[in-house]
């Protein structure tokens, strides 16, 4: 189990260019069972849940090549089923919860899954209810072997249904549109997440010959095709990362330009930044975020205290709220953050109030943030990262403080971000792996 050793209280300056997207990777990873074609995938991110998951294929019988750092060839010509039932497969895939989106696709070609009890962030409850309630609707049948914790999904075809789901999930649905693209008939799918990676998964199934409408809305339609062909897809800029870099150069006042960042599909991200008084220069598909001293949360219109809060797209996404949480510390005024999807995200800000931060944790979804406005800074502590995205917000913290932290279990960080240590040494961080 990896740690890293920081000396914070460094300011930054540079470029980078961030990683593909992991929530993206994941799905579309899984749709390369659909097609026994060939299928290029390019910018896929280095980071070990991707990895993992690329294994999983493999072990699968997906014939893979990697053809550079980022593009692979995926044909998933001669799958063996069998190895779906091995003790390896369940405890690979009971690592990563984006294992679950394995199972559209594999019930849809070759009616049989066999899926362990995803795993992934220890961040609350997280129900697997919406993927299964749809397959349900477009005929499969489930069986859930408790012993063992694995679900068993079977259908002989499935067929096109209409199905309003209960939350607009957003691997939920990504699991129906890839077992609805080969299903019989139409299939209409309502209150469907509608992110820019969503987006993409149906981009992707339509160059393979998918007959999809609505991409972007909460309605999609879905007429199911006999099989689907062969594609080359590029994965997007992951805009979980671009929002951790932002946070990150106001924590420690740097000068940094990320470039590539696919502004069109980063949605109501920058400006909840800027509502926290950090000032973002865009420009050519290039956000700089220069050098402050200071930066004022704003307050709405009738003077009451800022809420930032999370939303299903286009909403502010769960997966940032961590980032602005952290990045309040050293602001000058008071925000409340209300993480509305999961109960136990915030559990981490224990560490930074040992570091010097004024939070109250309200309840579990909530903490108030009274910003420090850098009068007093945070100082270096060890710590240990929970999840990926607490873990990252820790870093940032760390990077900003005063003397020396270590933090645990980087592990986890490593899941979701690539390579981050030599990325923040390029920059200017006295960061070490250890």
């Amino acid at each position: 189990m990896s740690s890293f050793r920081i000396l914070g209280g460094k300011s930054l300056k540079g470029e980078v260019k961030p990683q593909g997207a992991k929530n993206e990777a994941l799905q579309i990873l899984c749709a390369v069972l659909l097609s026994d074609d060939e299928i290029i995938i390019e910018n896929i991110p280095d980071i070990k849940d991707v990895n993992l998951l690329i294994d999983l294929l493999r072990g699968m019988g997906v014939d893979i090549l990697k053809v550079d750092d980022s593009t692979y060839k995926f044909q998933s010509k001669n799958i063996d089923l069998s190895y779906t039932k091995t003790p390896d497969f369940f405890q690979k895939s009971s690592k990563i919860r984006g294992s679950i989106m394995l199972m559209g696709p594999m019930v849809a070609r070759f009616g049989v899954a066999y899926i362990a009890k995803p795993g992934g962030d220890k961040i609350g409850r997280r129900r697997v209810d919406t993927h299964f309630i749809g397959l349900q609707d477009l005929g499969a049948s489930f069986n859930f072997e408790e012993k063992h914790s694995i679900f068993k999904v079977t259908a002989k075809k499935l067929k096109g249904k209409h199905i309003l789901l209960d939350e607009a999930s957003v691997t939920g649905t990504a699991n129906i549109i890839m077992a609805a693209s080969l299903a019989d008939g139409e299939t209409t799918i309502y209150n469907a997440a509608c992110e820019p990676y969503l987006q993409q998964l149906c981009k992707m199934l339509k160059s393979m010959g998918a007959e999809i409408k609505g991409v972007g809305s909460n309605l999609l339609k879905i007429n199911g095709v006999p099989s689907l062909s062969g594609t080359k897809h590029r994965i997007l800029p992951d805009m979980i990362e671009i929002g951790s870099f932002i946070g990150l150069a106001a924590m420690t006042k740097s000068d940094i330009k990320i470039r590539d960042v696919s502004l069109e599909n980063l949605g109501i991200i920058p400006k909840t930044f800027q509502r926290l008084g950090i000032k973002l220069n865009i420009k050519d598909d290039t956000i700089h975020i220069p050098s402050q001293e200071h930066y004022q949360i704003e307050t709405f219109i009738d003077g009451s205290i800022m809420t930032i809060s999370d939303a299903i797209w286009p909403g502010f996404s769960p997966d940032l709220l961590s980032i602005a949480l952290v990045t309040s510390i050293q602001a000058n005024g008071t925000v409340l953050i209300h993480q509305k999807m999961f109960e136990s995200r915030l559990f981490f800000v224990d560490k930074l109030i040992d570091m010097g931060a004024q939070i109250i944790l309200c309840d579990p979804h909530r903490a108030t943030v009274i910003g420090l406005d850098r009068k007093i800074p945070l100082k270096g502590i060890k710590m240990s990262s929970p999840d990926i995205r607490a873990g990252v917000s820790l870093l940032i913290a760390a990077l900003s403080a005063d003397g020396e932290s270590i933090i645990d279990n980087v592990d986890q960080i490593d899941r979701g971000y690539s390579n981050i240590d030599s990325r923040l040494r390029s920059l200017g961080a006295d960061i070490e792996r250890i």
